[in-house]
């Protein structure tokens, strides 16, 4: 009995030592990389964003919805917060759009699981020689929202 527990106490180091030292052969590799914590998003024009960043992160639907809310229900119409200005600040000179594996939007949304549908309607891409781009058809994202509209009419709920 007391073989097996020394024989399962080697083990056991020598799982561990072998552990540390795959973690510090790791460590070395990536020595004087900065850890990221969440994604890098990119301002391709103007010097600074219409609000502050940290505002801006924690509460840009709020934003969002707000200046919807001033210009659908109110008729308001403002420069500052509308969603065309952002796209033409934050869209990537590269790929012309605020979505995609880098887009601004998207690298956001996809780190926090957060699905957007605001270019099924809006564009991701900022206007170009006077001619507004198309939406952007997220895959399956029209489906979903039909689905959706056919299951509030079901549930009672008018679209």
């Amino acid at each position: 009995m007391n073989k097996i527990r020394r024989m399962v106490f080697v083990g056991m180091a020598m799982v561990a030592a072998g552990m540390l030292a795959v973690a510090a052969v790791q460590a070395v590799g990536t020595a004087g990389a900065k850890p990221a914590l969440g994604p890098t998003v990119q301002t391709f024009k103007g010097d600074k964003c219409v609000e502050d960043t940290d505002y801006m992160r924690r509460n840009h639907m709020k934003v969002i919805l707000h200046q919807r809310d001033e210009t659908m229900h109110r008729g308001i119409r403002t420069q500052k917060h509308s969603l065309k200005n952002c796209v033409d600040c934050h869209a990537d000179p590269k790929t012309n759009s605020v979505l995609g594996k880098d887009g601004f939007c998207e690298s956001c949304h996809v780190y926090t699981s957060v699905s957007i549908d605001c270019f099924t309607c809006h564009t991701a891409a900022p206007e170009k020689n006077g001619q507004p781009p198309k939406a952007a058809d997220p895959a399956g994202l029209k489906e979903k929202m039909r689905t959706s509209a056919v299951m509030g009419i079901i549930n009672g709920n008018q679209p």
